[in-house]
């Protein structure tokens, strides 16, 4: 058999739970449900960090972000770092992308292709780096391929108009449709882009294609002929809570919104995350118009969730379930299908993974671990215990509990069995329990 295809989709803050193959029934995600029934579904896996630049580099590196000092957006991925991009190079793939990287989030030119040449120290030899929505959004001139894409079209004064507005409103309150076209939003340029990649790519060497999408994150902005579709959909009500033991800073960051601000943010969401559902559907045809679906591992997953309203929150940055759990399918040779896992399992373990189906030995201290034993069928269990990190915090979560370490403030416990959606701190009548979680977190992250 010759070395597989190693397809890796990503998008940008997308909840665990808004799958249609997750139970979510307002929410239309036919493609991902397909490639849910085609492999494994894990309903466990927690981010290293809920926040994107340390989520990436924690993947690409397969380390744990704040063992490279990468606690928050400002992290740059260390020059020298082994990366698994490099690793496949090394091994004769070739390895593409096109999307967000945030390896280098703070350098804010992404070259004229999105082939700046720190992609190709990375790892890539098929690199279209672009902008992220508010990056994107930010420039009246082009930095990347998509704001080139849309300056050719005559759109790129219209869209940077349109997000300097929403950045003076409040890129939450502001959710209006986007101007442009479905075809010209950035999460349609890059399904076309990846399908196009896929099409034409040469069959001569064995390939990673990473393609990661800027959406469904904030500005909540679908093209309307998206939006039109969820205009009135019913929408789970958001997580309410007193803040009753929560720390002070999530106390200062909350805010209130009306159940009608809510929902109609949930409604954006869904109509963005159903557009990247449509795109990975073009994918997936051009993947099996070469006649390489069954020579190709597809990943499905996200850097992190989204709160959208829970505990007066939204977006990410903290560690209760909607943003510190993302999505994650993978479906491909010798797969068995429609399963679905609760294993506990860490975004970095797919460092591993992809470099297992690759054929490549184990990289020596890392921090992830392949979850190949799992898709073989050979065992249901993973890890003991995820963890994740901040610059204000880091966290443990067991099958039952998380604890969460608060810098200078109060730490937080909570029984995950009997409250699903944390509003019961008590670790201050469970000090065993706190104990021995902060042990165990101490010998992960130091």
């Amino acid at each position: 058999m010759p070395r597989p295809n190693i397809l890796f989709i990503m998008d940008d803050q997308h909840r665990h739970d808004y799958l249609g193959a997750a139970g979510a029934d307002f929410l239309r995600t036919p493609n991902l449900d397909r490639l849910a029934a085609a492999g494994v579904r894990f309903t466990q896996c927690t981010t290293n960090a809920p926040v994107c630049a340390p989520a990436r580099i924690g993947l690409a590196s397969g380390l744990q972000p704040s063992r490279l000092g990468c606690l928050d957006n400002s992290g740059r991925l260390p020059s020298g770092t082994t990366t698994y991009y490099q690793r496949l190079r090394d091994a004769g793939y070739r390895v593409g992308c096109v999307g967000k990287l945030d390896l280098r989030k703070s350098d804010g030119y992404n070259g004229r292709y999105g082939d700046r040449p720190y992609a190709y120290s990375w790892g890539f030899t098929d690199p279209e780096e672009c902008e992220g929505k508010m990056h994107a959004g930010s420039s009246p001139t082009p930095i990347g391929p998509y704001t080139h894409y849309l300056a050719d079209k005559g759109q790129l004064a219209t869209f940077h108009q349109d997000y300097r507005q929403r950045a003076a409103a409040g890129w939450i309150t502001d959710c209006r449709d986007s101007p442009l076209d479905s075809a010209d939003f950035e999460d349609a340029y890059i399904g076309r882009r990846a399908a196009e990649w896929i099409a034409n790519v040469p069959d001569d060497f064995p390939w990673h294609y990473f393609v990661s999408f800027v959406g469904p994150h904030d500005p909540f902005d679908p093209p309307t002929e998206y939006g039109d579709r969820y205009r009135d959909a019913a929408m789970p009500p958001a997580i309410s809570d007193s803040l009753a033991g929560k720390p002070e800073w999530i106390k200062k960051r909350a805010a209130e919104f009306t159940p009608d601000q809510i929902a109609q943010t949930r409604r954006q969401y869904c109509a963005a995350t159903e557009l990247i559902d449509d795109q990975i559907g073009q994918i997936l045809d051009a993947l099996e118009k070469r006649g390489q679906l069954d020579n190709t591992y597809i990943i499905f997953s996200s850097d992190h969730g989204e709160l959208l309203g829970d505990h007066g929150l939204y977006t990410k940055s903290a560690a209760y379930e909607a943003s510190l759990r993302v999505p994650l399918i993978i479906a491909g040779p010798h797969i068995a299908g429609g399963r679905v896992c609760d294993a506990l399992c860490e975004l970095i373990d797919l460092n591993a993974t992809i470099c297992d189906f690759a054929q490549l030995s184990p990289q020596q201290d890392i921090d992830a671990r392949s979850l190949q034993p799992i898709l073989a069928g050979q065992t249901d269990t993973h890890r003991q215990a995820t963890v994740a990190a901040l610059r204000n915090f880091r966290c443990i979560r067991t099958g039952t509990h998380k604890y969460i370490q608060n810098y200078n403030d109060c730490d937080e416990l909570y029984d995950l069995e009997q409250d699903p959606d944390e509003l019961s701190n008590i670790a201050a009548t469970a000090p065993a329990v706190v104990g021995g979680l902060a042990r165990r977190l101490r010998r992960r992250l130091g």
